[in-house]
């Protein structure tokens, strides 16, 4: 599914809410593998683990993680990570 980033851009949107660590990052990584370098991928996760996991992961995948955003929801918090593919 594509969304609007905000700024003109598209990102394929990854749910993984109720996922705990691994799974988060392999689903990331898997859908970051099937795009090319430069498109967006925007990742809902609820699990806590997730917010050191992807700034750590995309360190060290080559990839930017353009943005962070973390909000309350009924379920608790979700967190959502804009990522941009490297090379």
């Amino acid at each position: 599914m594509l969304m609007s980033d905000g700024a003109n851009n598209s990102a394929v949107e990854l749910d993984v809410r109720g996922m705990i660590c691994p799974l988060p990052v392999l689903r990331a990584r898997k859908a970051l593998a099937a795009l090319a370098p430069g498109d967006l991928l925007r990742v809902c996760c609820t699990d806590p683990a997730a917010a050191s996991d992807f700034p750590a992961y995309c360190s060290a995948a080559g990839h930017t993680l353009v943005k962070t955003n973390r909000r309350e929801s009924d379920q608790g918090p979700e967190l959502t990570f804009l990522i941009r593919r490297g090379a």
